[in-house]
């Protein structure tokens, strides 16, 4: 069978004989009742654990005591594949329908530890109505209030015109997150508008088990950011799930927690692949551009395959990496690595944003050998403890050629949006 996969702009096939293939794990087929603007309007109609939100904000008007209510709407940055300008423009309309004042309204862009935008970027982030009509600013690690210290230590430090908000509103996408289990819900408040010090109190827990793909109930940095959010005071969520070509198929909206389960839920659903068993080998790549610019964004693919690799085997990753690492944090832990169990006792000993992310690929090796199909320079995926591959087909004949006639193989297309999930 021959197999595609996304490289870049173009594409990687593999001749994969059928009798070794166990799988190919693409999203599971579901009938999508709304997609884009019309399932959000769908959400904000039908709210989750929560009334509407022109009734919730009429509510914490009569709370606060107050005719007008400042209101700060979090919504993702530019590294993030949220359709925001297809979530805004409802919420927004619903805000003035309400009473709500124009200018008493602020788009918030979660930078977290990432650069600020162009006006330009807001715009395209946000839509022209919404862009037009309210003010849009980005979060600043700089311009923060300290609103308490979650059980774990964790010190809540919240960007000013999110703190200072009488009514917060998050946004976001839900997908897996490969140690906070999902992404969405409280996660636009940490690390979405938190300092890059609380966020790393946060992340530094990644390397406790609990903390992977997937785990929700006992995932100790999911519960970490539920309790942030929850001292932080946020009001009001609305999420959207997307398909993997980044359009939004679902949407929830309401409570924090009940709607972003719900969310989560229909993720799963479309997503979560159960696996009879491990292969020998799988093909992985994250779909091609613009997801797999830089090994740092090929990470979330290589980190949810490791679930479908048995314990040495051998992982086949397919990334054009054509900017190379994608992160100088990220490519200084690797290049000062003897070994990749020494990036995994750097992080234990000292957390750092970008080196967390080293150290993930390294908990990888751990399980299995990997071979990278990319751009990028053979010396230095060889110093990085990978093999450098020119075609996914060479690093396969390579691979069968190693493990046999015999060998099990899972491709995963998509690899960063389905989690394979051993019974």
């Amino acid at each position: 069978m021959k197999l595609e996969f996304g490289y870049g702009k173009g594409e990687q096939i593999v001749e994969v004989p059928d009798k070794n293939l166990l799988g190919i794990l693409v999203a599971n087929e579901i009938n999508h009742e709304r997609r884009g603007a019309e399932a959000v309007d769908y959400a904000l109609a039908h709210p989750i654990g929560a009334p509407l939100l022109s009734d919730s904000v009429k509510t914490k008007k009569a709370a606060l005591g107050k005719d007008r209510l400042s209101i700060a709407i979090i919504a993702s940055d530019i590294s993030r594949p949220v359709p925001s300008y297809d979530i805004l423009p409802s919420i927004v309309r619903e805000l003035l329908a309400a009473g709500c004042d124009a200018g008493e309204i602020t788009v918030v862009f979660a930078l977290g530890s990432h650069r600020g935008h162009t006006d330009e970027e807001k715009r395209r982030l946000a839509g022209d109505y919404v862009f037009n009509t309210v003010r849009c600013v980005d979060s600043d690690p700089n311009d923060c209030i300290r609103l308490g210290e979650t059980a774990c230590g964790t010190p809540v430090d919240i960007t000013r015109s999110v703190a200072e908000a009488d009514y917060i509103i998050c946004t976001g996408n839900i997908e897996f997150h490969y140690f906070a289990g999902y992404s969405g819900g409280y996660k636009a408040i940490m690390p979405g508008v938190s300092t890059p010090a609380a966020i790393q109190a946060n992340h530094r827990m990644m390397v406790q088990d609990a903390a992977h793909a997937g785990n929700i109930d006992t995932n100790p940095i999911r519960q970490d950011i539920e309790e942030a959010g929850r001292i932080c005071g946020a009001d009001y969520m609305v999420n959207v799930v997307l398909d993997e070509h980044k359009h939004i198929v679902y949407a929830v909206a309401g409570d924090m927690i009940k709607a972003h389960r719900d969310g989560c839920a229909y993720l799963d659903k479309m997503y979560r692949k159960p696996l009879a068993r491990q292969a020998d080998i799988v093909l992985v790549s994250q779909g091609g551009a613009p997801k797999d610019a830089n090994l740092y964004q090929v990470q979330k693919a290589l980190d949810n395959s490791k679930h479908a690799v048995r314990n040495g085997g051998r992982i086949i990753l397919i990334g054009a990496c054509n900017e190379g690492f994608g992160s100088k944090i990220f490519e200084e832990w690797f290049k000062a690595a003897p070994t990749p169990e020494s990036m995994i006792k750097r992080i234990n000993e000292h957390f750092q944003l970008g080196g967390h992310k080293a150290a993930a690929v390294a908990m990888v090796m751990q399980k299995a050998d990997i071979d990278l199909v990319s751009e990028m320079d053979d010396d230095t995926v060889r110093s990085i403890f990978m093999t450098p591959r020119r075609t996914a087909q060479e690093a396969f004949d390579a691979a069968m050629e190693k493990y046999g006639p015999d060998a099990t193989v899972i491709a995963m297309p998509f690899g960063g949006a389905t989690l394979p999930m051993p019974e």
